[in-house]
């Protein structure tokens, strides 16, 4: 064997064995749930939601709340923070983050398990761990998800989605927070699944070790330049590491 190949065994070796010791560290998994445990908008296209919602406003003589880059966004949370940063607290701001969660409830409907998900969702539970979601999400939505999968006692009663100050979705720690607190558990016990640098910036400013998850190279990238220390490309290695225990 070469010596580069020698060197390229053991950095292999060594992330095995750091990943292991984060899972078997974990007595709490804060998970993400849109791309951790399901791809919501996989065939209700996020895309289109937030387009929606921009005409939405538009149709309102709203179009001029939002800059250009705002209203070319494929994301619905982009346009949802944006009017929120302009009118916070007003009736508009209720309005539309009640229309995405009824766009996000029609997308559970049709929304793609993430592969691995479900096996390691229950087998965490089975093994003692307690399980929690912390997410941007509409917790209605969530909830509707997990029952459609029968989750929902893996996590119940900890759902911690977007609320109305949504001054406090991630980055900002706040739902991270909310559920060591009721769980009682140190943020040193606690792991946090996440695919996107937000995930990883809240899981950093409460203190949680933070485990990456990337469908693609894409995503696995943004995560590497945000910083995050472990990565994965599927979730069917934690749940041989976790059967392996």
């Amino acid at each position: 064997m070469t010596s580069d190949a020698t060197t390229q065994t053991e950095q292999t070796a060594n992330e095995i064995e750091k990943l292991r010791e984060l899972i078997e560290r974990a007595r709490v998994v804060l998970w993400d749930f849109d791309g951790p445990i399901c791809r919501l908008f996989a065939r209700h296209k996020a895309e289109l939601v937030a387009a929606e919602l921009v005409d939405w406003l538009a149709g309102r003589g709203l179009h001029n709340l939002l800059d250009e880059p705002e209203r070319d966004s494929l994301d619905p949370h982009v346009v949802l923070r944006a009017v929120d940063r302009r009118r916070p607290g007003s009736d508009l701001v209720a309005e539309l983050e009640e229309r995405l969660t009824q766009e996000e409830l029609r997308a559970a409907g049709s929304a793609l398990p993430t592969a691995y998900a479900d096996p390691l969702i229950r087998t965490w539970t089975a093994v003692g761990s307690r399980l929690a979601i912390t997410t941007n999400n509409s917790p209605k939505v969530v909830r509707a998800y997990l029952n459609d999968r029968g989750l929902t006692a893996c996590f119940a009663p900890h759902i911690y989605g977007r609320t109305t100050d949504l001054h406090l979705l991630k980055p900002d720690p706040h739902c991270l927070n909310r559920a060591l607190a009721a769980m009682g558990s140190a943020p040193s016990a606690a792991l946090m699944i996440g695919d996107s640098p937000s995930d990883l910036a809240a899981a950093n400013l409460a203190g949680v070790p933070f485990l990456g998850y990337a469908r693609n190279e894409r995503k696995g990238k943004l995560l590497q330049e945000a910083g995050a220390g472990h990565v994965v490309a599927s979730l069917e290695p934690v749940l041989r590491m976790l059967r392996s225990r």
